[in-house]
């Protein structure tokens, strides 16, 4: 499913490609998110001595209140980064399967590939070394290099594009989450909003997904290597 097609001009002045992880750069139905999840819904409950079902109640409203889990929990209880990061990405990376296709359009690109994330270096770099992916990209600009303040704070995406020196003009941005993309196409970055294949499967939390058919969004797919290798494709003609 594509809402758009890229044709050939459309990304021909684009030389910097950032891709979202979870549920962007593997598909949702991978369900790899749903460890980390547990984790953090654990986490709450030792944390505040609290049972199951009020831990989890409570960090999805740090989640929509904060934007993250993590950043609710420190500003709240003073948690620490480190540690709550290396618990929670504790889990089976065998979930993620080896995607060729993805790679190879990966490494097609012109130009250079960040992974852009709310979650930490080394869970990126675990998440696509599964895929079969990390050596296509150039960077990976995290939680810690956003200074704890994550995605869609307009404060990330500007420490992102200084930091690696990326003129938004000349990038396009591939995400799962609508919110997340509007501050990427407010300052002048191509956008793309990665959906599940199955629009009725559970997609997390309702909220999150509103704001899908906005102008911020310029494109839709529910397959990334389908819609990378139209791109190639049209602009190899």
């Amino acid at each position: 499913m594509f809402r758009r097609l890229p044709e050939k001009s459309d990304f021909s002045d684009i030389n910097e490609w950032v891709f979202d992880l979870d549920n962007t750069l593997y598909p949702r139905h991978t369900d790899l998110f749903s460890q980390i999840d547990a984790n953090m819904t654990a986490y709450v409950s030792m944390l505040l001595q609290l049972p199951r079902d009020e831990a989890r109640a409570l960090q999805k409203q740090y989640y929509k209140e904060h934007g993250t889990t993590l950043n609710g929990l420190m500003t709240l209880h003073g948690v620490d980064a480190g540690d709550f990061l290396e618990k929670v990405h504790d889990i089976d990376y065998s979930w993620v399967k080896p995607d060729p296709e993805l790679g190879e359009a990966i490494r097609a690109l012109p130009g250079r590939k960040f992974i852009f994330t709310n979650g930490d270096v080394a869970h990126a770099e675990r998440t696509a070394t599964a895929l079969g992916i990390l050596d296509h990209f150039d960077e990976i600009f995290d939680i810690i290099a956003a200074e704890l303040e994550p995605k869609p704070a307009a404060r990330t995406y500007n420490r992102f594009l200084e930091r690696h020196g990326v003129h938004p003009h000349h990038a396009v941005m591939f995400e799962d989450l609508p919110r997340n993309l509007v501050i990427p196409r407010s300052l002048g970055m191509r956008t793309v909003l990665v959906v599940p294949r199955n629009l009725d499967e559970a997609i997390g939390e309702a909220w999150e997904h509103e704001g899908g058919d906005g102008d911020h969004i310029e494109y839709v797919t529910d397959d990334l290597s389908a819609f990378l290798e139209r791109y190639l494709s049209v602009s190899g003609d």
